[in-house]
C-alpha cells in the first residue's frame, strides 16, 4: 500500500461514499452497502477491493457474507500530509479577510 494507492482510492466519489457509510454506520455486509448505490453488486465489490487494496477497509468473512469495516489509519497519514497545505490556505484566507475588512464600505 502506498500513498498513491490511498489517493487513487479516494479520488472516486463512490468509494468516498462507501467510506462515509462505514464511518457513520460501522461494519456492514456488501448487500447492505449496495442498497445505497445504483449499481450491480459486482461493481460495488470492485470498489471495495480497491479500498481494501489501499488499506482503507478490512474484510471479515462471517458465514457466507463478507463484512467490511473502515480502517482509518491511512486517512490519518493523508491528513498529516495535507496539514501544511491547510495551514497555508488558512493563512491566505486570513490575509484576504484582512484586506477585505480594510476596504471602505459602500
Amino acid at each position: 500500500m502506498s500513498e498513491a494507492d490511498v489517493f487513487a482510492a479516494l479520488a472516486n466519489p463512490t468509494r468516498r461514499e462507501v467510506l462515509r457509510l462505514l464511518r457513520e454506520r460501522g461494519e456492514q455486509p456488501v448487500q447492505r452497502l449496495a442498497t445505497h448505490f445504483d449499481m450491480r453488486r459486482p461493481s460495488l465489490s470492485e470498489h471495495l477491493r480497491v479500498l481494501k487494496d489501499a488499506g482503507l477497509v478490512t474484510e471479515r468473512p462471517v458465514g457466507r457474507q463478507r463484512l467490511y469495516a473502515l480502517r482509518p489509519e491511512p486517512l490519518r497519514e493523508v491528513a498529516d500530509w495535507l496539514s501544511p497545505y491547510e495551514r497555508f490556505w488558512r493563512a491566505k484566507l486570513a490575509e484576504l479577510r484582512d484586506v477585505l475588512d480594510g476596504l471602505p464600505d459602500d
